[in-house]
C-alpha cells in the first residue's frame, strides 16, 4: 500500500467528503488532536509538584514545535520562532528589515495581499512599492530583476501563488537577492507541507509559514524562520522575559532570589526566537504543530511530494480530456499541489464550486489580477478516487 496514502487513516474528516481545499484550511490530523487532547490534560490537573514546575513543563512543551519547524526546512532550531501565523510573520518581517525612506519593495501583482498588507503600511514612513506584473500566471525572477533599481531593497513573494498555485524558482529568486544584495522575504504557507524547501540549498533571508494550509495544524500557530547571518541586520522587535538569556539556575530559581530588580541592564537571546513576544503563548497550537510536522516527517516528505505530483498530474488530464481550461501553468518543475481550472468567467466558476459543494467535495475559487478559476488542492491525504469524483461532477455539469 501507498504508505502516503495509508495516513487517511488520521484524517477522520475525510470520511464523509472528498477534501480538496488545503490551500484554504486543512484538516487537522488525529495525532495532533491527540497531543493536543493530552497537553490539556495536563493543564487541566497540573500533575507537577509546584505550579511553578508546572508552567516550565508547559513552555518546554511549546517549545517542541521549534526543532519540529527545523527540520521540515533543514534549519537550524536557533534560526527559528514561533509565530501566531502568516500574517504574523510577514508583519514582524517587514518590521525587522532596516530601511530608509525612499527605498523600494518588489512584489509581484499574483499575490495573495497579506505579503503586500505590512509594506502597504510602511508607506507612512517613505518606503515605496514597485509591483511587477506577472506572465502569464508565471512570477519570474527575470521580470524582478527588471525592475530593480538603486533604492531597492527587498524582494517579497510567496513561493506558490495562491490562485493558480504558480510554484516560483526559488533558487532564480535567492541567486539574484544575492548578487544584487537584496533581503528575500517569503511567504511559503502554499508550499511546504507539500513541495519540499531545503533552506541549505536556496538561501533565503526570512521565510514564514502558518500552520493551516498544507501543514495541517489549524491551531493558530505558524513559524518564521531567520537565516543565521541575517539575524545581527536585523531590528528586533520589543519583546518579553522570556526573550531574555536564561538566568543561571532557571527562573523558577531566579523569581525566588531577593534581591532581584525590575530595572536593569537585560540580555537578550541571539537567537530567531528573540521574534517572540516572549510571554505566555499558544501552547495547544505549537504542540498540534509540533504533532502534525512529525506525521510529515514520517511518511516523508520527497514520497508526499511524488503523490501530489501524480495526483495533479491526473487532476490535468482528465480536465484536457473534457478540454476545460487549466490555468495553472503546466511546466512541472513550477508544479505544486494546486491546480487552478476555469469554466469561463468568475460566475460560472462560482456556479461550479457550489455544484461540488453540495456533492461535499470541497473546493475554492480564487483570483488576483483576473489570474483565477476554481482551485483543487492536492495534498498527501488525497486519493485519485478523489480527483476521479471531482471529474466525474465536472463533466456530468458540462
Amino acid at each position: 500500500m501507498n504508505t502516503v496514502l495509508h495516513a487517511r487513516q488520521d484524517f477522520p474528516g475525510l470520511a464523509d467528503k472528498v477534501f480538496l481545499d488545503a490551500a484554504c484550511v486543512s484538516l487537522a490530523p488525529q495525532p495532533a488532536v491527540e497531543a493536543i487532547r493530552k497537553f490539556l490534560e495536563i493543564a487541566m490537573m497540573c500533575p507537577s509538584d509546584s505550579s511553578t514546575d508546572h508552567h516550565i513543563l508547559m513552555d518546554k512543551m511549546r517549545a517542541g514545535a521549534r526543532p519540529a519547524c527545523a527540520r521540515l526546512i533543514n534549519a537550524h532550531e536557533d534560526e527559528i520562532a514561533l509565530v501566531e501565523s502568516t500574517t504574523h510573520g510577514l508583519a514582524l518581517a517587514a518590521n525587522a528589515i532596516p530601511l530608509e525612506r525612499g527605498d523600494r519593495v518588489l512584489i509581484s501583482d499574483l499575490e495573495f495581499l497579506q505579503v503586500a498588507v505590512p509594506w502597504t503600511q510602511k508607506k507612512r514612513q517613505g518606503i515605496e512599492i514597485d509591483v511587477v506584473p506577472n506572465y502569464r500566471g508565471e512570477v519570474r525572477a527575470e521580470a524582478f530583476a527588471d525592475r530593480i533599481n538603486a533604492r531597492t531593497r527587498v524582494i517579497a513573494l510567496s513561493s506558490v501563488q495562491w490562485s493558480n498555485g504558480y510554484r516560483c524558482d526559488l533558487s532564480a529568486f535567492s541567486r539574484l537577492c544575492h548578487e544584487r544584495g537584496l533581503w528575500l522575504v517569503v511567504d511559503a504557507t502554499q508550499q511546504l507541507g507539500a513541495i519540499p524547501i531545503d533552506v541549505n540549498v536556496t538561501q533565503i533571508d526570512l521565510l514564514t509559514c502558518g500552520g493551516h494550509k498544507w501543514l495541517n495544524a489549524p491551531f493558530g500557530c505558524g513559524f518564521l524562520y531567520i537565516k543565521r547571518e541575517s539575524l545581527p541586520r536585523l531590528q528586533p522587535p520589543l519583546a518579553g522575559y522570556l526573550s531574555l538569556e536564561n538566568p543561571e539556575g532557571g527562573w523558577g530559581e531566579y523569581f525566588q532570589t531577593p534581591d532581584i530588580a525590575p530595572v536593569r541592564d537585560y540580555r537578550f537571546i541571539d537567537a530567531a526566537r528573540r521574534f517572540e513576544h516572549g510571554g505566555t503563548a499558544n501552547y495547544p497550537g505549537a504542540v498540534g504543530m509540533a504533532a502534525s510536522l512529525d506525521l510529515i516527517q514520517a511518511l516523508g516528505q520527497a514520497e508526499i511530494c511524488d503523490h501530489i505530483m501524480q495526483l495533479t498530474e491526473h487532476l490535468i488530464a482528465g480536465l484536457d480530456a473534457m478540454q476545460v481550461e487549466v490555468v495553472t501553468p503546466r511546466d512541472t518543475r513550477s508544479r505544486s499541489g494546486i491546480v487552478t481550472f476555469s469554466l469561463g468567467d468568475a460566475r460560472e466558476n462560482v456556479k461550479m464550486m457550489k455544484r461540488l459543494q453540495q456533492k461535499r467535495i470541497l473546493v475554492a475559487v480564487r483570483y488576483t489580477s483576473n489570474v483565477g478559476g476554481v482551485r483543487v488542492s492536492c495534498h498527501f491525504y488525497n486519493s485519485f478516487e478523489d480527483v476521479d469524483r471531482l471529474l466525474a461532477e465536472v463533466k456530468a455539469a458540462l
